[in-house]
């Protein structure tokens, strides 16, 4: 099924102009990559989010820029660090008979015998980076851990063989481990430093593009 968005070019402007976008209900955006010259564009805010959220941030969407259509992924997304709203997105327009490589989410799935006996489940690394045709991108790569017990874990060299893409991750990364049980002595309860209860995040610079 076809994502198509309607991007309409835009001049590279200055934080200000960018703001006034935003405020239109517009999202500011890049495309580049194959094919395509780095291109300046708007978005509709809401349909573009709506998008996102109902075929996933991995689909391969159709940008429609002046009648031309241009079939690109998500490439990096900027939010605000405050309030988490998207301030600008980078597509990068792909060759549809090429791989290309793309980040995707890792899913533990299965209750873990560690788990039921009192261990944590942790997840080191998040997400695996493959190499793949843009209409076989899928939304997430799951991971089964119900084998594991405590103490035991699942790294990259593990799955590769069990998963139907080629991983680019180092064999040695940890996806998943079962990590014995935190015991808190009632002694020292309460008592951790606070000292940095007073640190408040600062809002990053918009973005210039």
């Amino acid at each position: 099924m076809d994502i198509v968005l309607q991007a309409i070019r835009r001049e590279s402007g200055a934080r200000s102009t960018l703001s006034k976008l935003r405020n239109q209900g517009q999202l500011p955006a890049v495309i580049y990559g194959y094919n395509v010259e780095v291109t300046p564009v708007a978005l509709d805010y809401k349909e573009t989010a709506k998008a996102v959220q109902k075929y996933g941030h991995t689909s391969v969407f159709k940008l429609d820029l002046e009648g031309k259509q241009v079939n690109a992924v998500l490439h990096e997304v900027q939010r605000d660090p405050i309030k988490g709203i998207v301030k600008h997105v980078d597509f990068l327009s792909i060759n549809m008979a090429e791989e290309l490589e793309v980040n995707i989410p890792v899913n533990v799935v299965g209750d873990s015998v560690g788990v039921s006996e009192g261990g944590v489940l942790t997840q080191p690394v998040r997400e695996l980076t493959i190499k793949v045709k843009p209409t076989n991108i899928p939304d997430s790569i799951d991971i089964d851990a119900s084998g594991l017990a405590i103490g035991e874990s699942l790294s990259v060299a593990d799955v590769r063989n069990r998963i139907n893409f080629n991983i680019l991750n180092p064999d040695e990364e940890i996806l998943v481990a079962i990590t014995p049980p935190v015991v808190v002595d009632d002694d020292t309860a309460g008592q951790g430093d606070d000292g940095n209860q007073d640190i408040k995040a600062t809002e990053a610079p918009e973005s210039e593009n």
